[in-house]
């Protein structure tokens, strides 16, 4: 699948896969912490700094780990990576193009004004209520 199928897949259920409001929370949050991370990471290339490089990459894990956790919250869980490839492409796709969409187009707002019940299992993070 290319770079534009992708992205439209993505977005056809995107709406579907981000309903729970911790999750959306999650997500407003921790998104541009791994945008941050992505271009300090590119950054610390430039400046060949180890530390940088690294503090931008321990952010990136962070936020894709924190993402991961808030879409166990979903009733409707995302599908499962393919190949480590597919993996990749459709967090940075989402990262930096599909979840943006989401805010700007005001279905991040629809979602949170919606808000769906939290699924939860043992071992869940505490729930965030709005």
């Amino acid at each position: 699948m290319g770079v534009f199928e992708l992205l439209k897949w993505q977005w056809s259920g995107y709406s579907r896969y981000h309903r729970s409001r911790a999750n959306l929370l999650l997500h407003i949050a921790v998104v541009p912490l791994f945008l941050a991370g992505n271009a300090g990471l590119v950054a610390s290339l430039a400046e060949r700094s180890w530390f940088w490089g690294l503090t931008s990459l321990a952010a990136m894990v962070v936020s894709v780990a924190l993402q991961g956790r808030g879409h166990r919250q979903e009733e409707n869980p995302p599908e499962p990576f393919t190949s480590a490839a597919n993996a990749v492409c459709r967090i940075f796709l989402e990262q930096w193009i599909t979840f943006p969409r989401f805010v700007v187009s005001g279905g991040w707002l629809r979602a949170w004004r919606q808000g769906s019940p939290e699924r939860t299992e043992p071992g869940d993070f505490k729930k965030l209520k709005g």
